[in-house]
């Protein structure tokens, strides 16, 4: 049996179990791989129902074209569908997105267009402002816009969850994953609750970000928003995906551990996977333990990785890279 095109490969991504990374917590952890994917990433699952329910709302015509503001997955996911479909893509990013992101988008033919990094979403010259402004002088383009767009939380929700679900026999307890948008953990999280109120979904947070405070203390504190080097993770603002009744915790490690985990993920596990992944993983290490009073033998982890390392090999995986930010 063969699929009818790349976009039936989408999802079903493995479970696998860590053994050297874990060895000092008590419990079983087990890692959902979205370097799987075909485009390599967990956005590749949104990308495609972003587009989809656009065509089915009437709102994307026949050669038409889709606009986005990405750190470089989403875009990928995106343009895999319109590929298929006839759509021109045109994709707005900070400079701060790698090389092979940049590449990658690219050969699928998108045109991408890079902005600052360190302004603010406001200001017109962010790929926030530049993605809206761009869809609205564009004829017959349209703005996805994967913070606000509804389809990225119900495509979690219908493939993810159940996906976590089924593969642990409804047996897990933690969920742990990073968010941007938020629609990965909040529609995991929507349908692992429902499935069980007992399950406890973490939210990991990288320095610069504002959601560890904002579940917190309900405040987005200016002060400690500032730019971080991990792509594809944390915010400057609430997202409007990011559902924070679905969460119970939130935790957050610095860009240096998160690097640091995700070269230990290649080395000591043979997973070789990108920044966010590092971020995830060494969240979730640190939540057991500052909580190993809540866990048991019986307890089963599930953490979400979200992409390849093949999309940082000039950055995590170069080590000039990482000794110029102090990383080694």
């Amino acid at each position: 049996m063969w699929h009818q095109n790349i976009i039936d490969t989408i999802g079903n991504t493995p479970l696998v179990q860590l053994n050297r990374v874990t060895k000092d917590v008590p419990c079983t952890v087990l890692v959902k791989l979205e370097l799987f994917n075909p485009g390599g990433s967990v956005k590749d699952r949104i990308g495609h129902a972003m587009v989809q329910a656009a065509e089915e709302s009437g709102q994307l015509k026949p050669g038409g074209i889709i606009v986005e503001a990405t750190s470089g997955n989403t875009g990928t996911g995106i343009v895999q569908a319109a590929r298929l479909k006839g759509y021109r893509c045109i994709f707005t990013a900070t400079e701060k997105v790698s090389e092979e992101k940049r590449d990658l988008l690219t050969a699928y033919g998108a045109e991408l267009v890079l902005c600052p990094t360190d302004v603010t979403p406001e200001d017109p010259r962010s790929y926030y402002s530049m993605a809206e402004k761009i869809a609205e002088e564009t004829p017959g383009a349209i703005y996805l816009n994967q913070y606000f767009n509804e389809a990225n939380v119900k495509a979690h929700y219908g493939t993810t969850g159940p996906e976590i679900w089924q593969q642990t026999e409804g047996k897990v307890t933690h969920f742990f994953a990073t968010a941007s948008t938020g629609g990965t953990i909040s529609g995991s999280a929507r349908y692992l609750k429902e499935k069980s109120a007992d399950i406890r979904v973490i939210g990991v947070d990288c320095y610069g970000s504002s959601y560890f405070t904002y579940f917190h203390e309900g405040v987005i504190d200016p002060d400690e928003i500032y730019s971080h080097q991990i792509e594809g993770a944390g915010k400057e603002y609430l997202a409007g995906n990011m559902h924070m009744e679905l969460l119970d915790d939130y935790t957050r490690v610095s860009d240096r551990d998160a690097m640091q985990m995700a070269r230990r993920l290649a080395k000591e596990e043979g997973i070789f996977a990108g920044q966010s992944s590092g971020l995830a993983l060494a969240g979730a290490l640190l939540w057991l333990e500052q909580h190993r009073h809540e866990i048991s033998q019986n307890s089963l982890i599930v953490v979400l990785l979200p992409d390849s390392g093949m999309k940082y090999i000039s950055k995590t995986y170069n080590d000039d890279w990482m000794k110029d930010n102090n990383f080694i």
